[in-house]
This record gives structure tokens, C-alpha cells and sequence, in this order.
């Protein structure tokens, strides 16, 4: 099975909040299927892993920045890509804190703009809360282990 390397983006707003995006998928191997996300996507080739995770904030958020630091974590996972291949996805995830919450579509692909239907900057307890599907799945523990979120009290 194919790899995909992935760099994958916790964007941080200056509330601390996290930014997701609403992925809703209406055609091809995941019509019906709607989760939400972080940002980020594939590599290019030669690319690196930092590259791209510069090339892909600025692409889907519109904020721009000249590096990003190490990759707080990492994730391998089997999963089935729009086109109904399916890859192990192999991400690195990376913090930025974002100046405000503004964000630009601008540089998005007519395949963004078709599936990515809505954007939230999500709180700790919002995070804990929901009852939607999140990609990473373990989202919350991944932003507490980075010290960015605390777990609320009534999860403890």
C-alpha cells in the first residue's frame, strides 16, 4: 500500500482555540461522509515534511509565515483517500499561533472549495464535547500533550 506523508496544521488562535475544518463529501469513494479536520494535506515531491506544512497554512488559511518549528507529534493510520485509494497516511503535525482569526480561501482548490463547507476555531470544552467525527481522533490529547489546550476539570 501506497504512503502518503502528510503535514498537518494546529493552527491556534490567540483565544486558544483551535482551528477545524468541516469536510463534507458528496460524490466517490466518501460520499456522505463528513467529518471535520485540521488543515494540512500532501506533500509535493521532493518536498519536505516543514515545507510543506508552510506551503499548505498559507494555501488553506491564507496566513503566511517563513517557517514552522519540529512537529509536536505524529500519526500513521489506514484510511481511504476521495478517489477511493486507499493509503497509510503517514503525518506530522505542527502548532502555529495565528496573529487573529481572519482566514483567506483565496488559494484554495476547486476540490477545497467543493468539500471544505464550513470552518470553526474550536475551545478545549468544545472539543471535549462534541459528538462529531474529529480527524485525529485523539485531537485533544495530542493538543494537551503539546501544552496548548488543559484538560477541562470534569474530565479529569
Amino acid at each position: 500500500m501506497r504512503e502518503r506523508k502528510a503535514a498537518r496544521l494546529l493552527v491556534i488562535s490567540p483565544s486558544k482555540e483551535v482551528l477545524l475544518f468541516r469536510f463534507h463529501h458528496t460524490d466517490g469513494a466518501l460520499a456522505g461522509e463528513t467529518h471535520w479536520a485540521t488543515p494540512g494535506g500532501g506533500l509535493e515531491e521532493g518536498e519536505t515534511f516543514h515545507a510543506a506544512a508552510v506551503r499548505e497554512l498559507y494555501e488553506e488559511t491564507g496566513i503566511e509565515v517563513s517557517t514552522v518549528a519540529e512537529p509536536v507529534a505524529d500519526r500513521r493510520v489506514t484510511l481511504i483517500l476521495p478517489s477511493g485509494e486507499a493509503v497509510v497516511a503517514v503525518e506530522k503535525y505542527f502548532i502555529v499561533h495565528a496573529k487573529d482569526n481572519i482566514l483567506s480561501r483565496s488559494q484554495w482548490t476547486a476540490h477545497e472549495e467543493k468539500v471544505m463547507v464550513d470552518q470553526h476555531w474550536w475551545s478545549a470544552e468544545e472539543l471535549t464535547a462534541t459528538t462529531e467525527t474529529v480527524w485525529p481522533e485523539n485531537l485533544m490529547l495530542l493538543l494537551v500533550n503539546a501544552g496548548v489546550f488543559s484538560l477541562p476539570p470534569d474530565s479529569v
